[in-house]
């Protein structure tokens, strides 16, 4: 999961880096093809059937589908290390809609980790507000979509981690096409013409890759609920990746506006995975 988390990071200065030379669009729509292709080669020679009738599978690819399109565009309006803190509020939001969705009513503890969590939200817009605030708001709305597509997967038991993997990814390139279509119909010619774009881009769809192949393997191997804590480092090593290669540096409010919303998506995650004795919160997360 560690390296997972390097590797999501990376994806993140990836996506980050290529911000006023390449539409963000494009950038998704390579994020999701590289394991598209690379899964479904995977799927073509295991011979696993993918259930293209599934209504919940269609839920978690459409959900996670839009918390991707929503991450890139705010990767190239804020830092790696602002957009993974508050993409990472989705277990904030699991641990409220496994309520009316799931019936599991969240403990006391958890409810006032949102409350955490939604201070740890205002100190972060506080330290860049009236600066790509909006963008701000739509990380959290992909943190929120992330939560539909968790709670999908919790549905989505017997089906192979391969054929969900290539049918998210799927729907994912098909929508980033139609983002570029009504975002960037015409592309910029010096997209693809460029080889450090291209690198990037590469770059930027080969982590998410290994990101994605490292969380499936975390999460069979290891407690999920534990796991998912180990995940949250991914803000870490975006801050160190923001230090290091772009020389950012990090005022004392928003350190503590991170802190809070990693530990307050943290705490919820491991008491999930404590308060269950049959595995459902922890399949949930």
């Amino acid at each position: 999961m560690l390296l997972g988390a390097v590797a999501f990071a990376g994806m993140g200065t990836f996506g980050n880096a290529l911000s006023g030379t390449c539409p963000w669009p494009v950038i998704a729509l390579t994020r999701a093809t590289i394991p598209m292709l690379i899964t479904g080669c995977l799927v073509a020679a295991a011979r696993v059937p993918v259930p293209w009738f599934h209504p919940t599978m269609w839920m978690r690819s459409i959900a996670g589908s839009i918390s991707l399109l929503c991450t890139f565009y705010c990767l190239t309006k804020l830092s790696v290390s602002d957009v993974l803190t508050l993409t990472n509020l989705y277990p904030l939001w699991v641990a409220v809609l496994s309520w009316p969705l799931l019936r599991h009513k969240p403990a006391n503890s958890v409810w006032i980790s949102c409350l955490v969590g939604i201070g740890g939200v205002a100190l972060i817009q506080k330290a860049q507000f009236g600066e790509h605030s909006s963008a701000s708001l739509i990380a959290i709305c992909s943190s929120f979509s992330s939560s539909f597509a968790l709670i999908g997967l919790h549905r989505l038991h017997g089906v192979d981690s391969r054929a969900i993997v290539f049918h998210f990814s799927l729907v994912a390139v098909l929508l980033a096409v139609g983002a570029i279509l009504l975002v960037h119909p015409v592309l910029p010619s010096t997209v693809l013409r460029s080889p450090n774009t291209v690198s990037l881009l590469v770059g930027c769809g080969l982590s998410a890759t290994v990101g994605q192949f490292c969380l499936t393997k975390a999460f069979i191997l290891g407690n999920p609920a534990r796991v998912s804590v180990v995940g949250l480092s991914q803000v870490g090593f975006a801050m160190l990746f923001d230090i290091v290669l772009w020389g950012r540096t990090f005022d004392t409010v928003k350190l503590v506006g991170i802190a809070l919303v990693v530990l307050s998506s943290g705490w919820v995650m491991l008491s999930s995975g404590q308060q269950t004795t049959d595995g459902q919160a922890d399949d949930v997360l």
